[in-house]
């Protein structure tokens, strides 16, 4: 049993070191934030976790501590992600090659729909 979860930390580990290593070759060569957080957010949140998966499996006491790890990562990972994109298109960040912006077609509804809104209220209009 114990050199089956040897194998299983092993191949975690380089698992998890590939693809912290795509991540890294992701950040320096795709062309914007969006892009790059991409890369960095999805592949280095399971790089970490199955390099915590190798630290489980290695070193057995720490089970119920690493798997709240990895729960946390798996669910904060993709949060923060959409947070510090979310942040980049709104202070003006633009799209590399973008060929349309959803997003934007759907504020400007957004604002229009809270004029009209607002005309339609209001008591002196």
């Amino acid at each position: 049993m114990d050199l089956v979860l040897q194998l299983i930390a092993i191949l975690a580990v380089v698992s998890g070191t590939m693809f912290s290593a795509l991540g890294v070759l992701g950040y320096i060569r795709l062309p914007d934030v969006y892009a790059r957080l991409h890369a960095t957010g999805k592949v280095g949140v399971f790089g970490v976790v199955l390099l915590l998966v190798a630290a489980v499996a290695w070193t057995p006491l720490g089970l119920g501590k690493g798997f709240v790890l990895i729960a946390l990562l798996l669910i904060a990972g993709p949060v923060t992600s959409h947070a510090l994109a979310s942040a980049a298109y709104r202070i003006g960040i633009p799209v590399k090659g973008a060929l349309r912006d959803d997003l934007a077609r759907d504020i400007e509804r957004a604002k229009d729909d809270m004029k009209n809104l607002q005309q339609n209220t209001d008591p002196s209009g």
